[in-house]
Order: C-alpha cells, then sequence, then structure tokens
C-alpha cells in the first residue's frame, strides 16, 4: 500500500485510476514473486506451494500453529516458514499433497469477518480495502440465515412497491384475528403502529 487514506481521498478519480493500476501491478509482481500462491475467502485461507515433482507424503515437513506456519522438505530449509498475520483454528485446518508436487494447505480463520494482508507477516501486503468478494448464492447460506436474508429481500420488494413488509402484514393478520374473537370492540378509531 503506498498512500496513505488522506492522501488517496484528495486524488482526483483520474490519478485515482492510475494509482490503483500501480498498486495491483506492484502487488502482483510481488506476490508473483512469493514460493506459493494464495487466495481467501472471509472465513478462509487456501494456499499452494509447488514442491518437486514425485514429492510423497513421508517427504514433507509441514507445521501448522495458531500463529505459525511451516512448509517444506525434510532435511532442507522450509519453501516458506513464518508467523502467520492473523490467527487460525488449528484443529479445523488442514494440509494435503496434490498429484505429487503441489501442497494446498487450508486454514480456518479465528476471525471470520477480517481479511488477510498477507499470509505471513514478513511477505508483501495487499490492499485489504479492494478486495471484491464473490457474489454468494442463497443456496450457499445455512438455513437461518437463509432464512433472514430471503426475509429481507422480500420486505425490500415491498416497500419498493409500496406494500406492508412482512412484520406489518403479520401485525395486521393478528389485529384481523383479535377483531374476529371481540366483534363487540370498536376499532374504528383505534390507531395502528
Amino acid at each position: 500500500m503506498s498512500t496513505t487514506t488522506d492522501d488517496y481521498d484528495s486524488l482526483s478519480p483520474a490519478e485515482r485510476e492510475v494509482r490503483d493500476k500501480a498498486d495491483r501491478e506492484r502487488e502482483a509482481k510481488e506476490q508473483a514473486a512469493l514460493p506459493y500462491t494464495w487466495k481467501q475467502q472471509l472465513g478462509d485461507v487456501d494456499i499452494e506451494v509447488p514442491v518437486p515433482k514425485g514429492t510423497r507424503g513421508r517427504d514433507l515437513n509441514v507445521v501448522i500453529q495458531k500463529k505459525k506456519l511451516s512448509v517444506g522438505l525434510k532435511g532442507k530449509e522450509p519453501i516458506m516458514a513464518g508467523e502467520l498475520c492473523k490467527d487460525i483454528k488449528v484443529d479445523e485446518s488442514t494440509w494435503t499433497l496434490e498429484d505429487q508436487q503441489i501442497v494446498f494447505v487450508h486454514l480456518e480463520k479465528l476471525n471470520k469477518q477480517q481479511w488477510w494482508e498477507n499470509v505471513l507477516t514478513h511477505h508483501p501486503k495487499i490492499d485489504t480495502r479492494k478486495i471484491v468478494p464473490e457474489n454468494s448464492k442463497l443456496s450457499d447460506l445455512d438455513g437461518e440465515t437463509r432464512g433472514m436474508v430471503e426475509k429481507m429481500m422480500f420486505d425490500n420488494q415491498q416497500k419498493q412497491m409500496g406494500k406492508p413488509t412482512s412484520d406489518e402484514i403479520k401485525k395486521m393478520e393478528a389485529i384481523k384475528k383479535f377483531q374476529a374473537a371481540h366483534p363487540e370492540l370498536d376499532f374504528s378509531n383505534a390507531k395502528i403502529s
């Protein structure tokens, strides 16, 4: 990140575009120079570490700790090693060897609401303000969250059409039931909010 927020805010849209392009190019070069590739979602980080073709699991030395990560071949300097930029859930993090040439490391973030700037603290950082998360599908959500999102979408659509929201519909139904159960009461001057 070559700019401060104050400096960036004072730039014109055209200057910001030039600065963003330069920053993206610099970040891409820095990330390409790393001995691994990585990507992240809000909840996890996936790392791919190339190893010599024909490598077997027993040839590897992989250490995953709450705040540290090391991947390498036994008896040699680690390919990557150091302090993780954020804490992870060790019990939910794993590694596998794919096609005898790539060590795939899956790290579960402890804080699932925070983007990582880098994997290891001594490696170049990315600008997390520029991350565009992938769109999630409703089917990806758990039942409770999906229900909440569908309710919010319905209520938003109803408001746009000038119709009552789901909560307002429930209130009206409850009032109708109460009126039906108590026809002796006069609701003509009642204010319902």
